[in-house]
C-alpha cells in the first residue's frame, strides 16, 4: 500500500476502481427458500457492529455464512477466522479446519458470488446507500445498518432499487423487535393516554465537519476506499480504529461519514415516535429550528395531525397525551394516567396492554428478534418489521432535523413528494456529493 492517500498511484488505482459500473448481473431466484436449505449470506463492513450481527447469524441453523467483506485486511482476515472457526468446531474439525469463508476487500466482488443469497451491511453510513442499491441489482436479499443512508434522496433510492428489485429489505432498528417500544407504540395508538399532543425525542446533538489531523495510515488499510464517495481526507484513527478494534468508531460524530446522535440515536428513537404515531409511510410537514446559536437540541417537528415532535437531550422517548404519558427506553417502560403512575418497569408490559387496550384493537407488527424476522420474511416474501421504507422515513425526518440545525431555519415539508415546499428550503440540502466517478 502506498505510503500516502494522496500518492498518485494510490488515487488512480481507487479511481479506476470507482468507475466501473455497480449494476452486477441479477441472480433470478426463486419466490421461497427451498426447504431444507439455508440461506446464505455474505457481510460487508466487519466493524464491532457486523462481528455481533455475525455472531448472531451464524447461530441461527438456517443461515451458512459463506463470505466477508472489509477494506481493512485485519478486520477481513479476523471475521474470515470466526467463521471458519465456528464450522469447524460445528463440524469436530477443530479451530481452523474449515477454510470455507471467502474474504474480499471490494463489495461488488462479494456481491458478484452467485451462491449469496443476501448480505448484512454494517459499513460507516457514507457506504449504505452504494452498497444496498448494488446488492439489489444483484438480486441480493438485504440487512443494512441504521441510519438507513446520509441524504433524502439517497433513502428513496435505496427504497427504489429494493422494490424494483424485489428484494427483502430490514432496516436494523432493532428497538421495533423489543417489547417496551411495541407495546409502548400499541398504547398510544390505541388511546391508552388519550389524544397525543406532544412527544420528546431524546438524543444526542447534530453532526459537525470533520477537523481531525492527518496520522500515519494503519498499515493493511484500503483507506481510499473506506473513503470511496466521501471527500478526499488524510487518514484518522478516529475514522477508522487500527486493527481488530471493540468499540464503536466516532466517524458517526462527522456530517462526511454520519450525522451526530441525531442519525445515529435518532434512528432508533425518532422511529419510535414515527411508529407511535403510524407515519411509517409519512413525516412531519414543518421543521422549527432551535432559538439558540449552536444548540444541541431543541429543534422541534410538527405533523399535518398537530402533533409537536421536540429533540430534547438525554435518552428515551416521552408521548404526552390528553390522559395520561408514556416513557420508553431500553429496558425502560413508565406510564401514567393523569399524575398516577400505572406501571414502572417493562414488567408490566402486558398487564398495561390487558387494562387498556380493547379486544379487537390496533395490534402493531410482533417481532421478538430482528435477524429471525428478516430470515423469516426472505422465505415468505413478505416485507419484515422495519422494511426499507420505515427506514427511509425514520432517517428522512433525521436529515431534516439535521438540516435545521445546520440552516438555522424553519423548513416547509412536503413528506408525499419529499421536497420543501412554500419557498423554504434549498433542493441541494436533500442529496449528498459524491467523490470521484461513484454515484447512486
Amino acid at each position: 500500500m502506498a505510503q500516502s492517500p494522496f500518492s498518485r498511484r494510490t488515487f488512480l488505482a481507487a479511481s479506476t476502481l470507482a468507475a466501473a459500473p455497480l449494476i452486477l448481473p441479477s441472480r433470478l431466484w426463486s419466490a421461497e427458500v427451498k426447504a431444507n436449505s439455508k440461506i446464505t449470506l455474505g457481510f460487508i463492513g466487519m466493524g464491532t457492529q457486523n462481528r455481533g450481527l455475525l455472531g448472531g447469524f451464524l447461530r441461527m441453523p438456517q443461515t451458512r455464512v459463506v463470505a466477508v467483506c472489509d477494506v481493512d485486511t485485519n478486520r477481513r482476515e479476523n471475521a474470515r477466522k470466526i467463521v471458519d472457526d465456528h464450522y469447524a468446531k460445528e463440524s469436530g474439525a477443530g479451530a481452523g479446519g474449515s477454510g470455507g469463508c471467502q474474504a474480499f476487500g471490494d463489495f461488488r466482488e462479494l456481491l458478484a458470488r452467485k451462491e449469496i443469497d443476501a448480505v448484512v451491511i454494517a459499513t460507516p453510513d457514507h457506504w449504505h446507500a452504494l452498497i444496498a442499491i448494488a446488492a439489489a441489482k444483484a438480486g441480493k436479499d438485504i440487512y443494512c445498518e441504521k441510519p438507513l443512508c446520509q441524504s433524502i434522496h439517497e433513502a428513496r433510492a435505496m427504497v427504489n432499487a429494493v422494490r424494483q428489485n424485489k428484494r427483502v429489505f430490514q432496516t436494523g432498528s432493532m428497538q421495533r423487535s423489543m417489547k417496551e417500544f411495541r407495546v409502548a407504540c400499541e398504547l398510544v395508538q390505541n388511546g391508552a393516554i388519550g389524544k397525543i399532543d406532544h412527544i420528546e425525542v431524546a438524543v444526542g446533538g447534530p453532526g459537525v465537519p470533520c477537523n481531525l489531523p492527518a496520522e500515519a495510515e494503519e498499515p493493511g488499510l484500503d483507506w481510499n476506499f473506506w473513503l470511496g464517495p466521501a471527500p478526499l481526507r488524510p487518514y484518522n484513527s478516529e475514522l477508522s480504529p487500527r486493527g481488530v478494534h471493540k468499540h464503536f468508531p466516532n466517524w458517526r460524530s462527522y456530517r462526511e461519514y454520519g450525522g451526530g446522535m441525531i442519525t445515529d440515536w435518532g434512528a432508533h428513537h425518532f422511529d419510535i415516535a414515527q411508529w407511535g404515531l403510524g407515519m411509517d409511510s409519512s413525516g412531519p410537514v414543518e421543521v422549527f429550528p432551535a432559538t439558540a446559536p449552536n444548540a444541541q437540541s431543541g429543534v422541534s417537528l410538527r405533523y399535518a395531525n398537530g402533533v409537536k415532535v421536540t429533540h430534547t437531550a438525554g435518552n428515551g422517548v416521552w408521548f404526552f397525551g390528553s390522559e395520561g404519558k408514556i416513557f420508553v427506553n431500553r429496558g425502560k417502560f413508565e406510564l401514567f394516567k393523569g399524575t398516577e403512575q400505572k406501571a414502572a418497569s417493562t414488567k408490566e408490559c402486558d398487564a398495561m396492554l390487558a387494562a387498556f387496550v380493547k379486544p379487537g384493537g390496533v395490534q402493531l407488527y410482533h417481532s421478538d428478534d430482528h435477524k429471525a424476522d428478516w430470515l423469516s420474511c426472505i422465505g415468505t416474501r413478505k416485507k419484515p418489521i422495519c422494511d426499507v421504507e420505515v427506514g427511509a422515513r425514520t432517517v428522512s425526518v433525521c436529515h431534516l432535523v439535521n438540516l435545521a440545525y445546520y440552516h438555522g431555519q424553519r423548513l416547509a415539508w412536503n413528506p408525499k413528494a419529499e421536497k420543501f415546499v412554500n419557498g423554504t428550503g434549498n433542493p441541494k440540502w436533500l442529496d449528498v456529493t459524491y467523490r470521484d466517478s461513484w454515484k447512486l
